[in-house]
């Protein structure tokens, strides 16, 4: 074999050893970016063999043949039975750690179910973590604006953006934690929390994706409208009316001069009065400012999925006021300012 064939054998040698290194460096990442939590079971008497079959079958590694020859490289071979808790976010090196080093699922780990109501803030959201669990609220406040761990987020779900990161806004996941029922560990983390909640909004939110991404708004945008919505109506063809007025007072470049954006932009509560001072208070919220023109800077609460639905699918009328009686939960609709000065001074 002269010299040039034997270059050629070695240098094809070499290459396709680097694509197995990387294609098996590959195999041993993350199944997913996502925070999806796993119970997973190792029987006394499963085999190595048997165990990398479970962990593929359930989703949590990307090939058994790599991850039973990475137990066998890493040396960690002593895996012990027990029921686990692992995560499709883990890699293989930290799968088999746990699992070698027992790190079980603690059985009588305490836990608790907190419901989350729609049309409440982030604020109220965080109190009733408190209340329920080893958190502290006023640190929890702190924390949910960290930008580190916001930028993090970003990364991990495709309807938060860089918008959230807004120094003017008060909370930056304020309307992005849906509404529902959750457990929770009460030794817990604000990052566990905020976590399951953003999935429960992933996976309410994804039937829509193609619509939000599609708008002429963005997802920071459409929950900001959803969030006024909420407020403003209780069913939903009340709902997409005050959307229908939305859109139409922002194609017409008309201040909102909704007052539920004025309570958040000043952190009243709704059943306390807006006095003049609070009506003109320059907030980034105050859509009651004449100088305010569009939304305002974020959500002003955590939306349900019909305010959602109704924020993207705005009512086929041409209204341009609406006047919410807050004692029935009617809304009153027109197009002529007269008649809704009408409808304030009977229900208002």
């Amino acid at each position: 074999m002269n010299k040039k064939k034997l270059i050629i054998i070695v240098s094809v040698i070499l290459i396709l050893i680097v694509i197995i290194a990387i294609l098996f460096f590959s195999s041993l990442n993350p199944v997913s970016k996502k925070s999806e939590v796993v119970n997973f079971t190792v029987a006394n008497g499963d085999s190595k063999k048997t165990i990398v079959d479970n962990l593929k079958n359930a989703d949590l590694i990307k090939n058994e043949y790599s991850a039973l020859i990475y137990i066998f490289i890493s040396g960690k071979t002593n895996i012990q039975a027990g029921n686990y808790e692992l995560n499709r976010n883990m890699s293989v090196n930290d799968i088999v750690e746990v699992l070698s080093e027992g790190k079980i699922k603690d059985e009588k780990k305490e836990e608790v179910s907190i419901t989350f109501k729609e049309g409440k803030t982030l604020k109220e959201y965080l109190k009733l973590v408190a209340e329920n669990t080893n958190l502290e609220y006023d640190t929890i406040c702190e924390e949910i604006n960290n930008k580190d761990f916001l930028k993090k987020l970003i990364d991990e779900y495709w309807f938060l953006d860089d918008e959230i990161l807004n120094s003017d806004i008060y909370y930056s996941l304020e309307g992005y934690l849906y509404p529902n029922t959750y457990n929770f560990y009460v030794d817990t983390t604000l990052e566990a929390v905020v976590k399951k909640m953003l999935d429960e909004t992933s996976k309410k939110i994804e039937p829509l994706k193609n619509q939000i991404n599609n708008s002429s708004y963005s997802v920071h945008e459409i929950l900001t409208m959803a969030s006024i919505i909420e407020k403003e109506a209780i069913n939903y063809e009340d709902r997409t009316k005050v959307s229908q007025v939305i859109y139409k007072r922002l194609s017409v470049n008309m201040n909102l001069g909704m007052d539920v954006t004025t309570y958040y932009g000043v952190q009243k509560d709704m059943k306390e009065i807006l006095t003049n001072v609070d009506l003109n208070d320059k907030n980034p919220y105050n859509t009651r400012r004449s100088d305010l023109i569009g939304l305002p800077v974020g959500p002003i609460c955590n939306p349900s999925f019909d305010s959602i639905k109704a924020a993207l699918n705005p009512s086929n009328t041409d209204y341009l006021y609406f006047f919410a009686d807050i004692v029935t939960g009617n809304v009153y609709f027109t197009a002529d300012y007269n008649e809704f000065l009408e409808f304030k001074r009977l229900y208002g």
